[in-house]
């Protein structure tokens, strides 16, 4: 067998999320966040690795790191010359890993409504409702921040006293995420794609980038809703859904001459992630900055220590 005959049968026959699952121990499917065609791992705190293409790529997106097999291995263990990968690679020739069984089990669970059906019953936000009280308290959300935010109907009251933040794609409800003081969560059967709030002009010049919805809420409040800045929150990590709503902004800021900038959390998961911000800009050719808080905080710890909440 010729050398490159060799290497495409790995490439074929060695599935990168058994690589992953076997070959360094601790990294867990995120079931909720996996799809059959984009099965998201994580390990520590803001490690992340998705597998796609069938098990033949994966991507971290959390940085630039991403490719075959081959790559996965040597990304696990810097350690191994190209031969050792080889053989790490032999041992896992045919061996099939255990998500899509999870995911299959998943699929028995009926979703009923998706997120855009269960986002349309739902009342628009107002002044004394649950999810005003607890944004505009513990979060600190002054009200015309809050008040802006139920104009541009990206922020619901949902039930049992929570907030409830849209994604959205071409205008359409794709995902929901849940905050409220006792609970932390995203609606089953979405996508997550962007949580978006303030301008609204087709030619930004601002795009401003966020782990939260609360925090990309925060910022705006801190800022005093800057009008040439779109806030958007991530939802954390950076997935295909939200990958490419992150790329349909960045052409338009290139268009307009803006700037992309990164306002994540001041720890060692917010700086990977702007890392990533930054070469996403690189990318599209746009102009990058980053905008940190304080360590160790987020932008929502900011405004409630700037409005003396529990102090």
């Amino acid at each position: 067998m010729s050398g490159d005959t060799e290497l495409d049968l790995l490439r074929q026959s060695v599935n990168c999320a058994a690589i992953l699952e076997r070959m360094i121990g601790g990294w867990r499917l995120d079931v909720r966040e996996s799809s059959r065609r984009a099965l998201k791992y994580r390990r520590g705190p803001g490690e992340i690795i998705i597998i796609n293409h069938e098990g033949r790529g994966w991507w971290d997106p959390t940085g630039p790191a991403k490719g075959d097999v081959f790559r996965l291995v040597q990304h696990l263990d810097p350690s191994l010359n190209f031969p050792q990968v080889c053989k790490v690679l032999h041992g896992f020739v045919g061996m099939a890993p255990t998500a899509p069984t999870v995911l299959r089990h998943r699929s028995g669970a009926k979703v009923t409504r998706t997120p855009a059906e269960r986002w349309a019953v739902r009342a628009t936000m107002r002044a004394g409702d649950a999810a005003w009280t607890y944004l505009a308290g513990p979060r600190a959300i002054p009200p015309p921040v809050l008040i802006a935010a139920a104009r541009q109907d990206c922020v619901r009251l949902g039930t049992y006293g929570s907030a409830w933040f849209a994604h959205r794609w071409q205008g359409a409800v794709t995902q929901v995420e849940i905050r409220s003081s006792t609970f932390k969560g995203s609606l089953r059967g979405g996508r997550k794609t962007l949580f978006c709030f303030g301008s609204t002009d087709a030619s930004i010049r601002r795009l401003t980038v966020l782990e939260a919805a609360i925090d990309a809420l925060s910022l705006a409040a801190i800022e005093h809703l800057r009008d040439d800045t779109l806030y958007v929150a991530t939802g954390g990590s950076i997935g295909p859904g939200t990958l490419d709503a992150l790329q349909v902004l960045l052409r338009r800021l290139r268009d307009a001459a803006g700037i992309m900038v990164s306002a994540t959390d001041a720890n060692c998961a917010g700086d990977r992630y702007a890392a990533r911000h930054a070469a996403l800009a690189a990318e599209a050719h746009v102009a990058f900055a980053r905008l940190r808080p304080p360590e160790g905080c987020d932008w929502n710890d900011v405004l409630v220590q700037k409005k003396g909440i529990g102090a």
